[in-house]
């Protein structure tokens, strides 16, 4: 197998799935905006795209090896291109809501696919972390891109222009699709169990390990927080930050350049330090920006702004949280997989997926009821408490995958 063609196949499907997949929170603002729906209603799109996620990777994980993982990954793709089609005709919430159902199917093969398939191209455990958390940083950048992508076909005096960013996304999935053709996939190994029922029980059966439980209260209590902050932060930045609309939308990429930043440092920085190392102090000063800085965003005052050059250097101190819980998730991710026989890892990146699905639209629809009870200046705030937690929960998962791994050696 080409690592090379593999690794970059794996890059691109990641990259374009990152841009459609959170634009979700463009989509909340402009489905406010727009359609006229209310914060918690707009939030369900949220719901749509995760619940989708979660139950592809429940009933796909098990067997996708089977099928195999470029199938999945190119099926995945037609579908979404389809879903952008359908977004551009449809122009409604619930064209929106049907969009994001479709991504969410598609992530959730690219993802299992993705997952699985770093195992097949790493030898050890610090270059699973390193691959997965320069994956996961790409992803970043993708999302990213997405935050300049949508304004530049906003018009205000059009409220339908925006849609035709997806005729682009359309063509940018066809792209990613003709591309992965050419990759060539090697799957040569033992699989999961001797049949599709016995695959499906064997990913069950994860669920009862202690090792898996500890973790997936990790990738849950995570993805709750980060995407509570990723799917509001276009929300925030327009009704506490006074920032126009296509601003406030620009501005969210600054918090997913530094997701993709921090990712990126962190498949570095755990090629010399422990994981535990990077995360507990990436944590202590992710809560640090949240104590002190968001106040200082929040009673900012901000006025006459018309282009990013106009926000004052404040607006841009709260996003950059991103770069210190960036290395939470791709890491932890990587410790458990890595933890584990390969045979398993098509059925825990399935576990991995449902949960984090479960995480993020918990996380966004506790935001979305925070923002319209409490306001947008305090939302963000209630961030601190999955992220005490987190501090809480590595220790305990570092002694679990130390005795899992010292199992496996014997």
């Amino acid at each position: 197998m080409n690592n090379k063609a593999v690794k970059l196949s794996l890059y691109i499907n990641y990259f374009v799935f990152a841009i459609l997949l959170n634009s979700v929170g463009i989509v909340i603002l402009k489905s406010q905006n727009v359609y006229g729906v209310d914060e918690v209603d707009a939030s369900s799109l949220e719901a749509f795209k995760d619940f989708s996620i979660m139950f592809t990777s429940f009933l796909i994980a098990s067997f996708l090896p089977r099928i195999g993982y470029k199938k999945g990954m190119l099926g995945a793709l037609l579908l979404v291109t389809l879903g952008c089609i359908l977004m551009y005709f449809g122009n409604s919430f619930w064209s929106a809501k049907l969009l994001f159902m479709l991504v969410g199917i598609g992530f959730g093969v690219v993802k299992v696919s993705v997952y699985s398939a770093i195992g097949l191209v790493t030898e050890n455990e610090r270059e699973h972390n390193s691959l997965m958390s320069s994956i996961e940083g790409v992803f970043m950048f993708g999302i990213a891109l997405a935050y300049f992508l949508f304004p530049a076909f906003n018009s205000e005096e059009e409220p339908n222009a925006w849609l035709n960013v997806y005729w682009l996304l359309a063509g940018l999935t066809l792209a990613a699709f003709f591309l992965l053709t050419r990759a060539k996939f090697d799957q040569s190994y033992d699989a999961p169990g001797a049949g599709l029922k016995e695959d499906f029980l064997e990913m069950i059966k994860l669920i009862a390990r202690l090792l898996v439980i500890v973790f997936v209260l990790s990738a849950f209590l995570f993805v709750m927080m980060e995407q509570g902050i990723m799917t509001w932060l276009p929300t925030f930045n327009q009704k506490v930050m006074n920032l126009p609309e296509n601003v406030a939308i620009m501005m969210s990429s600054v918090l997913m350049i530094s997701l993709g930043i921090g990712r990126l440092a962190a498949g570095q920085l755990t090629k010399r330090f422990s994981w535990v190392s990077v995360l507990t102090v990436c944590i202590l000063a992710a809560m640090a920006i949240v104590l002190f800085i968001l106040p200082k965003a929040v009673n900012a005052n901000i006025e006459a702004v018309e282009t990013l050059a106009d926000v004052p250097a404040i607006g841009y101190a709260f996003p950059l949280v991103g770069l210190f819980i960036a290395p939470i998730y791709p890491l932890l991710n990587s410790v458990v997989l890595s933890a584990l026989p390969k045979k398993l890892h098509s059925p825990m990146s399935g576990l991995i997926i449902i949960f984090s699905a479960l995480g993020g639209t918990l996380g966004s629809r506790i935001i979305g009821y925070l923002f319209r009870e409490l306001g947008a200046d305090q939302a963000f705030s209630y961030t601190l408490v999955p992220m005490v937690l987190l501090l809480i929960v590595i220790f305990v998962l570092k002694r679990l995958t130390d005795k899992a791994g010292a199992a496996q050696q014997a």
